[in-house]
């Protein structure tokens, strides 16, 4: 990831736009693009790369799945996992944002990297700073 790129952090709200037709699936599609032009640097955390794919199973089949994640691959998207340093910011993040432990991990992950936060919850995200929200309505 490069450090001169804007580097955004996508919520699993924003990842699953990727593969499931539903509102905002453009602007979702159009930070892959930016990322595949080098715009752009993608990042998330691992917790969202399983509910991305269990929502691929659950609106396609399982030969679906594999095929989707080499998508997420394909995409550059680098993967942050579960550390004590996420973990400490999101308990952080919880109490900032009012939200769950699990939906506290991406701003977590923005906050740590100062990344823009690209979310399409906007229940729980909506009051993080700079917040770039998908519409899902």
């Amino acid at each position: 990831m490069s450090s001169r790129r804007p580097v955004f952090v996508l919520d699993a709200s924003v990842g699953v736009k990727w593969f499931k037709p539903e509102a905002g699936q453009e602007t979702a599609l159009r930070l892959i693009e930016r990322a595949a032009q080098g715009e752009i640097s993608l990042a998330t955390p691992t917790h969202c790369v399983h509910e991305i794919l269990s929502v691929v199973r659950r609106h396609y089949t399982t030969r679906d799945i594999v095929p989707a994640w080499e998508r997420l691959k394909a995409s550059g998207i680098a993967v942050f996992p579960l550390t004590g340093e996420v973990v400490a910011e999101a308990a952080r993040q919880c109490e900032t944002l009012d939200c769950s432990f699990y939906d506290a991990l991406a701003p977590a992950c923005a906050s740590l990297l100062g990344a823009t936060l690209a979310s399409a919850d906007e229940r729980a995200h909506g009051a993080y700073p700079g917040v770039h929200l998908v519409s899902s309505a």
